[in-house]
């Protein structure tokens, strides 16, 4: 029962980041892509240090550091996502974000020399193709807002390793506290030196900013924590990449986005990808072997 509790518990936080691609796309109707990073990493800190206070008071110098680095590629990750979808739209930014899953192994090989097996290739290759068919114009042409969230998706891979290193050694909730406060800093310090102190109290933005910051950034991070417990690292993958699926449906429900041809090429292409480079396709070997039986 506590396994299909995790199972349940990410699936929920997959459907609440998938509505956050909407909720980001209407807030960037009141506000600029860095006041809404600003309130929403705020909204969090406040929320979690409400809830963790007791906490807070155990937190070490190593948590600091590390909850620090993560922090950073967090608000960087989330810039580039932000920024990105000024100029493309909530699916298409979605789809290329997980992109991050297929990306880890590659960070590994590279800084930690570890060896890459050929269904993480496979996977890195489907991925860069699912990547061209959903970006790329006839011409050639890449669009700003799928390359800046290319990006976003290499920052996020950076934040999902570093996050899988240090979780080892130091307490999840207080790295979640600290990465939000450094995030929170980073996006108030942007905002003023940008000269965007001037916030709308629009309802409709107020309403979206503040469903990121609590359902999207607080909810969903405390939500994942838990329920990662109860599932497999594998499984708490594919499913959390799910998010794409979720935020296109929204995107088409609530925002009548258009759905293209090549969008759906393109999508089951990246979500192949990262099927294959998380699962190395053992549920496959596991159905012959029981077949054979």
């Amino acid at each position: 029962m506590r396994k299909y509790m995790g199972e349940l518990g990410l699936t929920i936080v997959a459907i609440i980041w998938g509505s956050g691609f909407v909720a980001s796309a209407v807030s960037l109707e009141h506000y600029t892509p860095y006041q809404i990073l600003a309130i929403r990493f705020l909204v969090g800190f406040i929320l979690l240090s409400l809830v963790f206070f007791k906490k807070l008071k155990k937190i070490k110098k190593s948590t600091l550091i590390k909850g620090s680095i993560i922090g950073i590629f967090l608000y960087l990750a989330f810039a580039l996502q932000t920024v990105g979808l000024v100029y493309t739209t909530p699916s298409k930014n979605a789809f290329l974000t997980a992109v991050n899953v297929v990306i880890v192994p590659f960070i590994a090989f590279f800084l930690y020399k570890r060896k890459m097996d050929r269904f993480e290739w496979l996977g890195a290759f489907l991925a860069i193709t699912g990547i061209g068919v959903l970006s790329l114009k006839f011409t050639g042409e890449v669009n700003i807002g799928d390359l800046l969230t290319l990006l976003c998706a290499v920052g996020f891979a950076f934040h999902i390793f570093y996050t899988a290193q240090f979780v080892k050694d130091e307490d999840p909730v207080l790295l979640t506290v600290i990465q939000m406060g450094v995030a929170a800093i980073l996006g108030f310090t942007v905002v003023i030196f940008r000269g965007e102190t001037d916030f709308s109290m629009n309802v409709e933005g107020v309403f979206n900013v503040l469903y990121l910051g609590v359902f999207s950034t607080t909810i969903a991070f405390l939500l994942q924590t838990v329920a990662q417990k109860y599932t497999t690292e594998t499984k708490a993958a594919i499913i959390l990449s799910t998010e794409a699926l979720w935020g296109t449906v929204f995107s088409i429900i609530i925002l009548s986005d258009l759905l293209t041809i090549k969008m759906v090429i393109g999508a089951i292409l990246i979500l192949v990808a990262i099927i294959i480079s998380e699962t190395k396709l053992t549920f496959l070997k596991k159905k012959s072997y029981n077949e054979a039986i």
